[in-house]
């Protein structure tokens, strides 16, 4: 006969009741208050975009220089952007912070190159796995869509 009585189970039953329950209560806890803030790194990508994206609205309202200051405004915006889209977010402030930033940016239009999306995706890989883009795509052929862009007779 088993020397299990109903004591005994109940006080077992108890036991993996609570240790059960305490063990998903760990799992479930909000990330250390470390992890939820932001980082200084992450914090100083954004300021620097942050004010790129001014200097270049500026460039633009300012057209009286002539295009190489826009397009050494926009360059410069483009690389803090970049910067911004390829940071790796660890930390699970970082990583809200990050998309809540690109969010914004996006639904203004602007996260539109495939070197944002490239180096969103690069972000999440431990290494950063970086390939050499094919032959025609880099900077010249993205100079090269965006003037047809600006030559192309709008509709409308």
């Amino acid at each position: 006969m088993s020397r299990i009585n109903r004591r005994a189970l109940l006080l077992n039953a108890g036991s993996a009741v609570i240790a059960s329950t305490v063990a998903a209560t760990a799992l479930a806890t909000e990330p250390r208050r470390r992890d939820r803030e932001l980082s200084r790194d992450l914090r100083a990508l954004i300021k620097a975009h942050k004010a790129a994206y001014a200097a270049l609205g500026k460039a633009i309202h300012e057209m009286d220089g002539g295009n190489r200051d826009h397009d050494r405004a926009s360059r410069a915006e483009e690389r803090a952007l970049l910067a911004v889209c390829g940071y790796p977010a660890v930390r699970e402030g970082d990583r809200r912070a990050k998309a809540r930033y690109l969010l914004k940016i996006e639904a203004r239009g602007e996260l539109d190159l495939a070197e944002h999306m490239q180096a969103l995706l690069r972000s999440t890989m431990r290494n950063g796995y970086r390939p050499k883009p094919p032959h025609g795509f880099g900077k010249a052929a993205r100079d090269r869509a965006r003037s047809a862009a600006v030559e192309a007779p709008s509709s409308g």
